[in-house]
């Protein structure tokens, strides 16, 4: 069980009711409370939560429209995001209780100082070096609008300016990240075919795909409900039409693919989680085409290389500059 829920349960007496719990974690939380409701944005959890308790938790990046008494938020790791998503809860609980959980490295008495604006917020409870908090929302804040929340920027490329969409909790949000611009400058001499941009974010890096090979079918694929919405965003400001798919990990990839290009992720929550970016090297080239390439981006403190040999071929470094690698690989 989540250390998070845990605390929860411990408070069990105040979540008999019709409940949503947002962001929840993909544990028996919903099992010992029966008349809740889950709200999730990770393709992962909501797939293990959705084999267990079937339609009780939705997907996306809005609450589903069935009501609920009161809400739990499970703090997630980007403060835009945990105001978009405050906002959210408050905007349906209009006299109503918002409870708010969370790590307390991961910020979360700073988190309940925001839901001041909604009431007079108290902690409730703290252990397993986590709180909860619980406000009743007097002053229920207007629904809040994603879209008037995303930021955009341009990117000067050698074929035109790129416009991106970012929203609350993507990677990057706002700005282009060093990794990111590095793979940029090296994707040249793709194979024709099939193209994946896996752990898309914004759709940075699918959009270019998609404007620089355009008889290429490119996928790009997430494992988070707010960058697939980005990544469509992006796509649409710049004219250009690409699947996007949630899932997690590279077992949610199409197959017979004729490259494989990321800047694979390595944190999840405060957490550093290399699991995603492991997994895509071990079983990309059960997703490639014989002589279909990987083309990736990392720290040049990761310990790629030796993954890439031993599941996908010889592992070529393309650039090293910044603080970062371009590995290159294809499958024999």
């Amino acid at each position: 069980m989540d250390p998070r829920s845990e605390v929860l349960l411990r408070q069990a007496e105040l979540f008999g009711g019709s409940l949503l719990l947002a962001g929840l974690p993909a544990d028996d939380l919903l099992g010992r409370l029966p008349a809740a409701q889950g709200w999730s944005w990770h393709a992962g959890d909501q797939a293990l939560l959705e084999t267990r308790f079937g339609a009780r938790c939705s997907f996306g990046v809005t609450p589903a429209q069935s009501a609920f008494d009161a809400a739990v938020l499970f703090l997630p790791k980007s403060r835009e995001l945990t105001a978009y998503l405050l906002d959210a809860l408050a905007a349906r609980l209009s006299g109503g209780l918002l409870y708010l959980v969370g790590e307390k490295r991961a910020g979360v008495e700073r988190a309940a100082r925001q839901m001041g604006a909604y009431g007079t917020p108290r902690k409730l409870d703290s252990a397993r070096h986590c709180q909860l908090w619980q406000v009743r929302v007097e002053q229920a804040p207007a629904t809040p609008q994603l879209d008037a929340l995303a930021q955009h920027y341009q990117l000067q490329l050698d074929d035109g300016p790129l416009s991106v969409v970012t929203l609350p909790g993507v990677f990057s949000h706002g700005r282009l990240d060093v990794g990111s611009a590095l793979l940029l400058e090296h994707l040249g001499q793709l194979p024709s075919g099939h193209l994946l941009d896996f752990g898309c974010g914004a759709g940075v890096l699918g959009a270019v795909l998609k404007r620089r090979y355009p008889d290429s079918r490119v996928t790009l694929l997430d494992v988070d409900a707010f960058a697939v919405a980005s990544s469509r965003m992006t796509l649409a400001a710049n004219g250009l039409e690409a699947e996007v798919v949630s899932g997690d990990g590279i077992a949610a990839a199409p197959h017979a693919l004729s490259a494989i290009l990321s800047n694979p992720p390595f944190h999840q929550g405060v957490h550093t989680h290399y699991q995603a970016s492991e997994d895509l090297l071990r079983h990309a080239a059960q997703h490639l085409r014989p002589g279909g390439q990987i083309r990736l981006v990392a720290n040049r403190f990761l310990r790629y290389p030796a993954l890439i040999e031993q599941y996908i071929g010889p592992c070529q470094t393309l650039a090293d500059a910044d603080g970062f690698r371009i590995y290159q690989a294809s499958r024999g």
